[in-house]
């Protein structure tokens, strides 16, 4: 059977936290006196990071690579109290493109622990975002990865437990989790609003949607991305093969042998012009249909940081 219809999930693709994090360091670079200096990968995309560094900016692993009195950008994913304090010992002009979605879950962290709570943050091991929330009440926070350790995992005070989550992981994983702590502590208390964000939910829920009749679905987004990787496994959950790719160069034409209808779908974090050039790779392959599925309408936006605005102005560039 030739491979006759790709399947475009929808939606896809950057999110309203990811937009407004690169806006910041394009507002920085055409704004601020002398180099743009960025802390890790504003969002894990490697095409992204690549993009703005054509434009200038410089990205760094730690604040102790910019020089004194500098421009300093923190990422998307959130960066520990320590941070902060290390840009300002340093004199660093600092702008924060944290999501707000992840400084919600930051603001939940300190809350419960000023409160008194032992704080259940779900999550992966040494993820930024992962690694900023723990940062925030390192005493009172105890790691979650998996079923088994929410089964494990000591508190000081079973009546006194609460649960946060990083906000890019698998709904229904997560779900698992939740209930396998409040089988152990029912007095477990979470935040109001759930703290997996629009977007991760509205992705997964769209690659759901397009499971029902794509029978291989493609990825694109970064092999760091959670979101991206999340995607790849609500995929497979949903019992079709998967495969997570960087970009078009990365398809393999076996993938779709005997395959009549393929999905596409992009991490949060996945420009759309990579998703463009897949679906013209796969025109190649033998596709003659390209038909999009949306499944919800977005319409979140996010403001700038004020930091911007206090950025002493530049010439021209």
């Amino acid at each position: 059977m030739p491979l006759r219809k790709v399947l475009l999930a929808k939606p896809r693709g950057f999110c309203a936290g990811v937009e407004r994090a690169i806006e910041v360091v394009e507002q920085a670079l055409h704004r601020a006196e002398g180099p743009v200096y960025v802390r890790k990968e504003i969002v894990h995309n490697p095409h992204v990071v690549s993009a703005l560094r054509q434009q200038g900016a410089i990205f760094v692993d730690e604040l102790r690579e910019v020089p004194a009195g500098s421009t300093a950008i923190f990422s998307a994913h959130g960066v520990a109290p320590q941070v902060h304090e290390e840009g300002r010992t340093r004199s660093l002009r600092v702008i924060d493109a944290t999501c707000p979605l992840v400084t919600k879950v930051h603001v939940e962290a300190k809350r419960f622990a000023r409160q008194g709570y032992t704080i259940l943050l779900i999550g992966h091991q040494g993820h930024e975002e992962v690694v900023g929330t723990m940062g925030e009440a390192p005493e009172a926070i105890r790691l979650v990865q998996t079923v088994e350790e929410a089964r494990a995992v000591a508190v000081r005070d079973p009546k006194k437990v609460a649960v946060i989550t990083q906000t890019t992981l698998s709904v229904d994983d997560t779900r698992t989790i939740v209930e396998a702590l409040k089988q152990r502590f029912p007095a477990l208390v979470a935040p109001s609003k759930e703290d997996i964000c629009y977007a991760t939910q509205n992705r997964q829920n769209a690659v759901k949607a397009i499971a029902r009749q794509a029978e291989v679905i493609l990825v694109i987004g970064a092999r760091n991305s959670s979101n991206s990787i999340r995607l790849t496994e609500v995929a497979e959950d949903a019992g079709r093969r998967a495969y997570l790719i960087n970009d078009a160069r990365e398809i393999d034409p076996q993938w779709f042998e005997g395959i009549a209808c393929v999905g596409v779908t992009s991490g949060a974090s996945a420009p759309e012009h990579l998703v463009q050039e897949v679906v013209d790779a796969l025109c190649r392959l033998g596709a003659t249909q390209v038909e999009e599925h949306e499944l919800v309408r977005e319409d979140v936006s996010f403001g700038l940081p004020q930091e911007l605005e206090q950025l002493p102005s530049s010439a021209p560039r």
